[in-house]
């Protein structure tokens, strides 16, 4: 049975990776944390038997038992796809989903891994489980296994809790962190798909097997000092630490001559005890730690904090009329 509900509201911040990008991939600790930049969704039960989907990337509408493809929604859809058979004998009437962003997809935020916590924690509410954060990243997570075959889930553990967190994948930790000094981000103007990047690093690995992992070691103690760092609040440490990461990812390959170009600019900036990429590399973003006074950038800055607060659920209930927030 599902909640009688007129709406729905779930707001989920996205998230940037301070440490353990490809690292985390093969069981090695990665810290991320989540920005005060939002992707709404709104969901509203209907009694048509479809669903009714509107974002800037596509406009949808097909019947609940017969959903067809869009690219442009697929992690939307593969979470209704993971939900289907339940919505369809508990739900029949369908619904729809109104999605609003607050940055655009085409930035490094952890886009994709918001809007699929939001449709996630959505339909969950919707079929009246329970309001688990270690449930929801479970389920979040298979649904982007689902459509791009492999992930970590580090940016979705970011946008459920909030803050800034370690990460282990397996076996599965998410560890609160004290907060971070101001950190600026720029975006390089184009962007590698990631599972394009991990294909390309995992090409160029296969003749030196043992070196790369070698390398990943060396990324996991790096990121490990970094949050013994971050544990001290000693900032400086932690901007070492991330120019010798950025050494690492260079290692792998997924550094070219834009964001080298970003790092070096940012670093001779008075301000900035570190640079390095904030994500798989091969464009989109560069994380820089501190006040970020480098006027010389002819990149896009996007202002970004860090967002304490996590996935936010509210409903209206058709009964009370009453918005309710669960925990």
């Amino acid at each position: 049975m599902v909640h009688a509900i007129s709406t729905i509201k779930v707001s989920v911040p996205g998230s940037i990776m301070l440490m353990g990008e490809h690292a985390v991939l093969f069981g090695h600790r990665a810290l991320a944390c989540a920005v005060d930049k939002y992707i709404h969704l709104w969901l509203e039960t209907r009694s048509d038997g479809l669903v009714v989907i509107d974002s800037a990337l596509a406009h949808y509408c097909a019947p609940l038992n017969d959903l067809a493809d869009e690219p442009a929604l697929s992690f939307v859809l593969a979470a209704i796809v993971q939900q289907q058979s339940a919505l369809l004998s508990q739900q029949p009437g369908g619904f729809s989903v109104r999605i609003e962003s607050e940055f655009s997809h085409t930035v490094g935020l952890g886009s994709s891994a918001a809007v699929t916590v939001a449709t996630v924690a959505a339909l969950r509410y919707l079929l009246q489980s329970g309001p688990d954060r270690a449930l929801l990243l479970n389920e979040a997570l298979s649904v982007v296994h689902q459509v791009q075959g492999r992930g970590s889930g580090t940016d979705l553990a970011a946008s459920i809790y909030g803050g800034l967190i370690g990460y282990t994948v397996e076996p599965r930790q998410v560890k609160r962190l004290p907060g971070l000094p101001p950190i600026a981000l720029y975006y390089a103007g184009y962007k590698t798909r990631t599972p394009d990047v991990l294909r390309k690093v995992e090409d160029s690995s296969r003749s030196q097997t043992a070196l790369y992992a070698e390398l990943y070691h060396l990324m996991h103690q790096t990121t490990a000092a970094a949050e013994t760092a971050i544990e001290d609040q000693d900032w400086l440490e932690l901007g070492k630490l991330m120019n010798i990461y950025q050494g690492l990812m260079d290692a792998l390959g997924v550094c070219d001559a834009t964001i080298a170009d970003m790092i070096y600019r940012l670093r001779r900036a008075p301000d900035v005890v570190g640079s390095k990429i904030s994500g798989s590399g091969l464009g989109d973003c560069v994380i820089a730690l501190g006040a970020h006074q480098a006027p010389d950038m002819p990149y896009e800055a996007i202002a970004v904090a860090v967002s304490p607060a996590g996935v936010e659920l509210t409903v209206m209930d058709t009964v009370s009329g009453a918005s309710v927030s669960p925990e």
